[in-house]
């Protein structure tokens, strides 16, 4: 996830990677680059298996439904996002050309973790869980390699939050249905909770990562530091877990997780083109959003309580008393979510 601190404020793409899990960001495998396409399909299987996404795709693809992903930008000239994705504003008050090799890095990453569509007929290349899905691309943070990410670091606190609630009211104004960002900051605004409740109230789905500070370095035994926009109510946070359902040791364990998805050596396809192997739980949000665009373009009009209640209640391995002393999540998960193919168990007929 991209994230930025509180003071003395750093942003840095905290992607728990191949090369660490100290937020460098992830590089290819040693095979990604140069694999046909369609051996990337082949990688990410245990992916689409975990979430059970293809019956899912019987009944939707996720037609009629844009997400906005709130990151680093979009290239949305890539093979497997072609068609898919809107270009919206960039908030990042910086000046770096969408032609950068270094814009949109992270952002273009879990778009195709939403909406990838493949190519060559969709037998080649990345495959996300709403396929028919359009993107909403909204650039509010940079990449940390960005030649002008100096320049953002020391924008003051206000100014970067009031970027953030800028990039919610503006998919909110634009239609987006689902809200994905795979971005933290360590202190919340009052300004940006005032845009999530709007986006809230007009049956906007808001799905945020839990944050990558896991491990022997996060403090007391089932406490991390606070993420927003993960912390805030209404938010569907989602941390990671692994190709055998077990949590990842660098995904948070704090009281706003809600659900867990794929987040470790996921495939994904980057700015350049290539095929890239991403751990965090940046990935985890953005396969989540996808299912959250699944189910709203079955049910348009169910509201964002009720798509989180799909999300939770349809999951594996709940605690059975709803919480456990570790996760200290009301609605823990060891395995990802997904409403099993032939309805989702929610409430009233929609």
């Amino acid at each position: 996830m991209l994230t930025r601190r509180w003071r003395p404020g750093i942003a840095l793409l905290a992607v728990a990677g191949l090369v660490s899990l100290a937020g460098l960001p992830a590089g290819p495998a040693l095979d990604a680059a140069a694999a046909p396409a369609d051996g990337i399909q082949a990688q990410q299987q245990w992916v689409l298996n975990m979430l059970d996404a293809e019956a899912a795709w019987s009944v939707t693809r996720g037609a009629g439904v844009t997400v906005a992903v709130i990151d680093s930008g979009v290239n949305p000239n890539v093979s497997d996002l072609s068609g898919s994705v809107i270009t919206g504003p960039d908030y990042t008050r910086v000046t770096t050309s969408p032609s950068s090799k270094n814009w949109g890095v992270h952002g273009t990453w879990m778009a195709s973790l939403i909406a990838g569509h493949g190519h060559d007929g969709g037998l080649s290349g990345v495959v996300g869980t709403a396929p028919a899905a359009r993107i909403l691309s909204i650039r509010v943070i940079p990449d940390r390699a960005d030649p002008h990410y100096h320049k953002y670091e020391r924008e003051e606190e206000t100014v970067i939050q009031q970027s953030l609630a800028e990039g919610i009211k503006y998919a909110v104004t634009h239609g987006a249905k689902v809200i994905s960002m795979s971005i933290g900051y360590s202190a919340p605004s009052v300004t940006v909770r005032r845009e999530l409740q709007d986006a809230y109230n007009h049956g906007v789905v808001v799905i945020a990562s839990a944050g990558n500070s896991g491990g022997p370095s996060s403090g007391r035994v089932g406490k991390a530091p606070e993420s927003f926009p993960a912390d805030y109510p209404g938010v569907i946070s989602v941390s990671a877990v692994n190709v055998s359902g077990d949590v990842a040791p660098f995904s948070s364990k704090n009281l706003s997780v809600k659900v867990a998805a794929p987040g470790v050596s996921v495939p994904t396809q980057g700015r350049d083109g290539q095929y890239w192997l991403v751990s965090g739980t940046s990935p985890a949000c953005a396969l989540v959003a996808g299912v959250a665009a699944l189910i709203k373009s079955k049910y348009p009009r169910l509201a964002p309580d009720l798509v989180a209640s799909a999300l939770t209640s349809t999951t594996t391995d709940r605690p059975a008393d709803g919480t456990t002393a570790r996760w200290g999540s009301a609605s823990w998960t060891r395995r990802p979510p997904w409403p099993r193919p032939g309805g989702w168990r929610v409430p009233g007929p929609w």
